[in-house]
């Protein structure tokens, strides 16, 4: 089942690079009290998220975050290492939070898998956007397969 809006944001650990080791970051201490964009992408270092995905919110970061944005995260069912790399290379390091699935263990509990396996790369997640305030999602654009428009920041930038 797909989270919907008005949904509570499952509990999960998700690792992030931090002083060159990943650390756990827990879902629900991550958006207790906050307001907190989360977009989801198919894989770091991949064409269009890398193009397009990740560049958006870091150039749009400081817009995002006036608008009463507490943080910015960037979920993919990656390992932490490949992660933070893509995160140096992006230029996100302060500006997004990259935050690895790599168990899939939230995509999966969000009901937003993808079947990546004809491409290689296993079960990823779909392309999407959230906005969760307090923990419980009031935002939600899944992207049709393929696209790429209503998860981008400057869609999420005209919702805040």
């Amino acid at each position: 089942m797909t989270i919907k809006v008005g949904d509570k944001v499952p509990s999960a650990t998700l690792m992030q690079m931090k002083g060159g080791a990943p650390q756990p970051v827990n879902t629900d201490e991550l958006f207790k009290g906050k307001t907190v964009v989360v977009f989801a992408l198919p894989g770091a270092f991949t064409p269009t998220c890398s193009a397009k995905h990740l560049p958006g919110f870091v150039q749009n970061a400081d817009a995002i975050k006036a608008k009463g944005v507490d943080a910015i995260a960037c979920v993919s069912v990656n390992d932490a290492f490949v992660m933070g790399a893509w995160g140096e290379n992006q230029g996100a390091s302060d500006k997004v939070m990259m935050l690895a699935d790599g168990n899939g263990d939230l995509t999966r509990a969000l009901g937003l898998e993808l079947d990546a396996r004809r491409f290689g790369m296993g079960t990823r997640s779909q392309r999407f956007s959230m906005i969760v305030k307090d923990g419980a999602v009031s935002t939600l654009n899944v992207e049709e397969p393929g696209a790429f428009a209503v998860s981008s920041a400057e869609h999420v930038l005209k919702q805040l």
